[in-house]
């Protein structure tokens, strides 16, 4: 009998691709966006998703999908963009965001379905934001054993440098976070072999920025496999890079075949936002190859009333899961040498 899951904040479906991945039988969701739950619901048509606000969702409906069966696993990353590093910039506190209280509803979850473990991932700086310190004490007086740090999912088999917060909570003891000591997989390893968007029938493949004449002559000269902005002729830099102290120098950067990528985020189709040109063809990456560096399966369905901003969006917010599978497999082992049925 495979263990019972639930998605909070679900997405396109990372975490729960993960969950699947592991032998999880994900029995609902929670997703209040209308696109990516489109994409949830296609790809995962046995789950029971709620697209709604969370904050305002009867929590009994979930219980009453879940048919009294024993909830194994309860997994949440809330929406973290008041938390994010870019926003706050050099600012000790959160941004000001009516998202950052969603934290409270992960807890409300927990109260109410007493699951055996949950999974709580989010950006590192939330580790010290005041309200989820006393959540986190309120989870200890629960009775649950927490084990929670900042790890680099790279070391989890994820061809991307991101550094996500992770704490795993359990009622049978303490279940320790994985040390993830994965060789590192490359970029070339997970999109090398793509046909390029103009040969694909895949239209999350064909999903790819275009530029104005001067900015695709720009891409042109910028060098395969790790090139930036920094390399090109004076006369292409911006008027927004021409400040002192300007950060931001991935921009206009191409990924380097042999490395893993860039953070991928939910900017991962424009190369403005970030390092996200492809290592040799002169564009950027297209929504698959986001989706395939995020370790996404190739298959995984993007149907074609998405987007592109929608498609970047919700790809760059997921939580890879190539991460999330080794998260709940380390949950599945403790469970099964608990006797947890």
């Amino acid at each position: 009998m495979p263990y019972n899951a639930i998605d909070l904040f679900c997405g396109c479906g990372g975490v729960t691709q993960g969950l699947k991945d592991a032998g999880f039988r994900v029995l609902a969701g929670v997703e209040s966006k209308a696109a990516p739950a489109t994409v949830y619901r296609v790809n995962h048509p046995e789950v029971a998703l709620f697209e709604h606000d969370i904050r305002t969702l009867d929590i009994e409906s979930v219980v009453e999908a879940c048919n009294l069966r024993p909830l194994h696993l309860l997994a949440g990353c809330p929406p973290c963009q008041g938390f994010s590093s870019i926003r706050r910039r050099n600012h000790k506190q959160p941004v000001a965001d009516d998202r950052n209280t969603l934290v409270t509803d992960f807890f409300r979850y927990i109260e109410r379905f007493n699951p055996y473990t949950f999974i709580f991932e989010n950006v590192p700086a939330i580790a010290n934001f005041p309200l989820f310190v006393d959540i986190r004490n309120r989870l200890a007086a629960l009775g649950y054993a927490l084990d929670y740090k900042v790890v680099n999912v790279a070391r989890y088999g994820v061809p991307q440098r991101r550094r996500r917060f992770v704490m795993i909570g359990s009622r049978i003891g303490l279940i320790p976070i994985p040390e993830g000591n994965e060789k590192s997989v490359t970029v070339r390893e997970i999109i090398g072999d793509l046909e390029p968007p103009e040969q694909s029938n895949d239209y999350a493949q064909t999903v790819v920025s275009h530029h104005t004449p001067r900015i695709q002559k720009m891409i042109r000269q910028i060098p395969h496999d790790g090139g930036s902005r920094e390399d090109l002729p004076k006369k292409y830099t911006l008027a927004c890079h021409k400040k002192k102290n300007i950060g931001f120098h991935d921009v206009y950067g191409r990924l380097r075949w042999e490395d893993v990528s860039s953070t991928i985020t939910g900017g991962c189709l424009n190369p403005s936002k970030g390092r996200f040109l492809h290592p040799e063809q002169d564009r950027t990456i297209t929504a698959r190859e986001a989706a395939m560096l995020q370790t996404f399966p190739r298959k995984y369905v993007f149907p074609r009333e998405i987007t592109q901003t929608q498609l970047a969006e919700m790809i760059g917010n997921a939580l890879p899961p190539k991460f999330a599978y080794y998260q709940a497999r380390q949950i599945s082992t403790f469970l099964e040498r608990g006797g947890i049925r």
